[in-house]
């Protein structure tokens, strides 16, 4: 144990890597410790155990010089590792709103907090307070309020501050319908909201929205002002980057930019931040520079970074301050404060510190697409730009325009490709689908955004004080439309985008752990994180697609395996259901009811199917209806069965071979994914533990495993 501790120490002293950047994750494994953990003693103990950790190092390398960097390593990883647990842990409780605890029909009084527009669904989403009936107790809940019957939105006196009364269908945030699915329940949870649903019917208005500006009707001013100049789809994707409302992108526009690769240019995060910030830098220094009794006694690039950060500041709270947009505006400030300074600007330690301040404010936020995305893309392009090879290739030497024009739009190319190899993992945990042209999508779409969309949206609006912005709304919709085009022409080529089945969270874990050494370490030792990255990548392609899906209300059932589409019990009609279930599946195309398979036998109220799975016959009775059946002859057909799957109490007589999924069940475990081969199943509420998010229902002698 001396020699490997010795061995170590040495590493890390010889190393010459930047500490800092470290520090941030180990944080953030802190707090993503606390969402893999399920129950409060777990929390305890890893918190614990981190401190147990900085005693013993203490205890063991006190005073010993050869244990120096060691003993440093570990007392500031533990102790970071254990402040991001308790900073989740300590928000969790903080912000945390109790879920309703069923589905209501009521009419409330409530006051509005916030207001987004949403056309292109067609409504206006409202997020209310209101308090309990029962218990008095104040509630956050979000609704959607259709258009009304003239085609129009509700009129702007429901707004911020407004007082109104309705009636609500409520429901509890929807935990996953599947394994590894979208948790709109935790997101809820820390948002605060009780419950969601939709308005019933008229509005009153008891008292109309506050008179005052604010950032957000600001916002959803500019937002309608830029629809209103710009129709269309290119008027939508011009709001977004104006104003950050995408209520008006339509779900086709939204689809072929994700599977393009190109949908992180509808987030309002570094490269909006930055053009924002880089125009007004150069702008105010050029001005600036015109005032010679100014010139004569100020920095002019002190002063400009300063106006170049208020600019950036000022567009981070009209776009709504999300996670990326935030995460940007801070990274830009420092790297202003750095060129302020005469300092390197772009750095893995300022990433980290960028980083480390969401963390802070936002500790949720580490599980989520939009920050893991929004990192990895500008980790890896930090880490790209520093390395010594890319430094050779893009150093200053004498050569021809064209050749230095050449050498540049390689390298734009090989950071496409960079950011999404980067990226590819994370949007194929969370989407199940991963684009596979969007490196060269992104070498023309990241240029046309900062250099030619965002400038002649600024002048359009500029220009509209005078109402002389109609050339600039025309060219800067045609070089919208260009983005449109290169994504849907980029979406629609063959193989475009790899489907696959959800990935797990230990295969996650492996990529991120690959990535980040490659990004963070210096030298040959970084060329190791390929180790447990090639790993992963064998495993996920190794991992087989489950055979059944089971919703966790168990009116939704997907079989998998069949052909190449996936067969559902029911053909919903809304495509919620479908579309989890095929992406679940890591299937494309369009599901096939069960009804219409030749190899299942159904009635008015049970299907049987029977699927060949190594190298045995499964049985499978799946419920259709919810009428009485005769007790005797359920029973009978439960016994020739290896699995029942039902959306209704079945009885104790009714014993399959291998389980039961009636909603006697399924009201504990949430959706299951089984696969058949191996004989084994996955359920939702085995990654939910006790957070306050997940409420199983009351158990009723819940009954799974094989009869006995």
């Amino acid at each position: 144990m001396s020699s490997i501790s010795g061995i170590f120490d040495r590493f890390l002293g010889t190393a010459g890597f930047d500490r800092g950047p470290w520090l941030t994750v180990f944080f953030a494994a802190g707090i993503g410790s606390w969402f893999v953990l399920g129950h409060p003693w777990q929390w305890s103990a890893a918190i614990g155990a981190a401190i147990l950790a900085v005693i013993a190092a203490t205890a063991l390398w006190r005073g010993r010089d050869d244990r120096a960097e060691l003993r440093l390593a570990v007392t500031a990883a533990a102790l970071v590792f254990a402040a991001g647990l308790a900073v989740v842990w300590a928000r969790s409780e903080l912000v945390g709103a109790e879920p309703m605890d069923r589905p209501q029909v009521i009419r409330i009084e409530a006051r509005v907090l916030g207001r987004e527009e949403q056309p292109a669904q067609e409504r206006v989403r409202l997020i209310l307070a209101m308090r309990d009936a029962g218990t008095g107790t104040a509630q956050k809940i979000r609704v959607n309020v259709p258009q009304t019957g003239d085609g129009n939105l509700i009129g702007p006196e429901i707004g911020e501050g407004a007082v109104i009364r309705l009636r609500v269908r409520l429901m509890p945030p929807a935990p996953p319908m599947l394994p590894g699915g979208y948790n709109f329940a935790r997101s809820a949870w820390f948002q605060g909201y009780a419950a969601t649903g939709s308005a019933m019917g008229d509005i009153e208005v008891i008292e109309p929205a506050l008179t005052g500006g604010s950032i957000a009707k600001l916002q959803r001013r500019l937002a309608s002002h830029v629809r209103a100049q710009l129709g269309g789809s290119p008027g939508s994707i011009a709001a977004a980057f104006a104003s950050g409302d995408r209520g008006g992108i339509s779900e086709a526009d939204e689809e072929a930019m994700r599977d393009s690769g190109l949908t992180h240019l509808l987030s309002i995060s570094g490269l909006h931040v930055s053009a924002v910030i880089a125009a007004a830098y150069l702008l105010a220094i050029r001005l600036l520079a015109l005032w010679p009794w100014l010139t004569l006694r100020v920095r002019l690039p002190v002063l400009a970074a300063g106006i170049g950060a208020l600019a950036g500041v000022g567009y981070t709270l009209l776009t709504g301050s999300e996670v990326p947009t935030v995460r940007s505006c801070v990274g830009a400030v420092l790297v202003l404060i750095a060129l302020a300074l005469g300092r390197e600007p772009l750095s893995l330690r300022m990433v980290a510190t960028a980083a480390l301040f969401v963390l802070l404010l936002w500790p949720e936020s580490l599980i989520g697409p939009s920050f893991q995305m929004s990192f990895a893309a500008v980790l890896a392009i930090v880490a790209l730009h520093n390395c010594a090879p890319v430094r050779g290739f893009l150093a200053p030497r004498e050569e021809s325009w064209l050749s230095r024009m050449g050498r540049r739009t390689i390298m734009l190319l090989v950071t496409g490709m960079v950011i999404e190899i980067a990226l590819m993992p994370i949007v194929m945990f969370h989407f199940h689908r991963a684009g596979v042209y969007g490196a060269f999508a992104n070498v023309i779409a990241i240029p046309l955004v900062p250099f030619l969309s965002m400038p002649l949206i600024a002048l359009a609006l500029a220009m509209d004080s005078v109402g002389l912005g109609a050339p600039a709304w025309w060219l800067a919709g045609k070089s919208l439309e260009m983005l449109l085009a290169i994504a849907h022409w980029t979406a629609d080529r063959p193989g475009a985008v790899k489907l696959l089945p959800e990935m797990g969270g230990a295969l996650f874990a492996l990529f991120l752990t690959g990535g980040l050494w490659l990004a963070l370490w210096t030298g040959k030792v970084r060329l190791l994180g390929l180790a447990p990255a090639a790993v992963a990548a064998v495993l996920m392609a190794l991992k087989p697609a489950p055979d059944l899906l089971i919703s966790g209300d168990g009116r939704h059932v997907g079989i998998a395996g069949e052909g190449n589409a996936l067969l559902v019990l029911r053909d919903s009609r809304s495509s919620f259901a479908s579309d989890n279930l095929l992406e679940m599946a890591g299937m494309g195309g369009a599901p096939v009811p069960l009804t219409e398979w030749p190899g299942a036998e159904c009635s008015r109220e049970f299907c049987v199917v029977t699927l060949s799975r190594g190298g045995r016959l499964w049985h499978v009775l799946m419920a259709r209806g919810r009428d009485m059946v005769d007790e005797r002859a359920l029973a009978a057909a439960c016994d020739r069965s290896d699995i029942v799957i039902a959306d209704r109490y079945l009885p104790s007589s009714c014993r399959p071979r291998w389980l039961k999924a009636d909603r006697n069940l399924l009201s504990q475990t949430g959706g299951l994914t089984i696969y058949l081969e191996d004989e084994r199943f996955e359920t939702v509420a085995e990654s939910q533990g006790e957070h306050g998010w997940w409420q199983p229902a009351p158990e009723r002698s819940a009954r799974f495993g094989p009869k006995t």
